[in-house]
């Protein structure tokens, strides 16, 4: 049995069923390269699975997922490093030999700002 959607502005697709007993049950396969999803790209996920909801199921739906994720993961990473490395040329860190409570607090305190921004550009939008 076949199904196809011809419907005017929408891509045309075709659908092919198995019976299972008294079920049809559609063929569908996912086509997703196995890359890991680090900390950005997982926060972008769940943002659009709870508050994008017709965003996630469209990027879902239409193989493009993961392919977003792990771009949103790639950038938000290359922006943190970017950023960090600017900010620390800017205003440098204390000497980590003499002060490394010191040393580790401030360079916390660099990547939450970091991170704020890139939360708020980049995941949360």
């Amino acid at each position: 049995m076949k199904l196809n959607d011809c419907q005017k502005g929408r891509m045309n697709m075709e659908v092919t069923y198995t019976r299972q007993g008294d079920y049809l049950l559609p063929d569908l396969t996912l086509t997703e390269d196995h890359q890991l999803i680090g900390k950005y790209g997982m926060l972008r996920k769940n943002y659009l699975k709870t508050e994008k909801k017709g965003t996630y199921a469209s990027l879902l739906l239409s193989g493009e997922l993961h392919q977003h994720l792990t771009e949103i993961d790639r950038s938000a990473r290359t922006q943190l490093e970017q950023s960090m490395n600017e900010l620390l040329r800017l205003h440098p860190a204390p000497d980590k030999a003499s002060d490394p409570l010191g040393w580790t607090g401030y360079m916390n305190s660099l990547k939450q700002q970091v991170e704020e921004t890139i939360l708020t550009e980049l995941i949360y939008n």
